[in-house]
């Protein structure tokens, strides 16, 4: 059985307006979203957010995808390296583009909690199971 990580677990502080806790959120939520074990999910996330700081949409989207799947092999995170490094690349390239790299903006753009969470299911890589983790928790301070 899987293990239920909560973002406090990895000491993400989600608070209304906290776009960078957001962020490193949805990434962790992604992570977790794949059929992989949820503590190489949250590995994997220490090692991109954490370990090479890249915390925000903007430093995401300037890794390239050889050093993305590095980073993603460092953490074990390798049954699914590729397909993510790509996944992680586009999400950070939509949310900059279309939101101006804000979570909080998807949130402005959205008339209801179903708005936000059918235009989260529109990045691509990210499914029903990506959502309700992210959703868990941030889900408390968005809505």
């Amino acid at each position: 059985m899987n293990k239920t990580i909560s973002a406090s677990d990895l000491n993400i502080v989600l608070k209304d307006g906290e776009e960078r806790a957001l962020f490193k959120w949805f990434v962790a939520s992604f992570l977790m979203g794949k059929r992989i074990q949820a503590d190489i999910a949250a590995q994997a996330y220490r090692v991109i957010i954490e370990q090479h700081e890249c915390d925000t949409p903007l430093k995401l989207s300037h890794c390239s995808h050889r050093e993305l799947v590095a980073m993603l092999g460092e953490a074990h995170y390798v049954r699914y390296d590729e397909t993510t490094a790509d996944r992680l690349s586009a999400l950070c390239k939509k949310l900059n583009d279309e939101y101006s790299g804000k979570i909080g903006n998807i949130r402005r753009a959205s008339e209801d909690r179903a708005e936000f969470e059918k235009r989260l299911a529109e990045f691509e890589g990210v499914g029903p199971k990506t959502v309700e983790i992210f959703m868990r928790d941030a889900g408390k301070v968005l809505y």
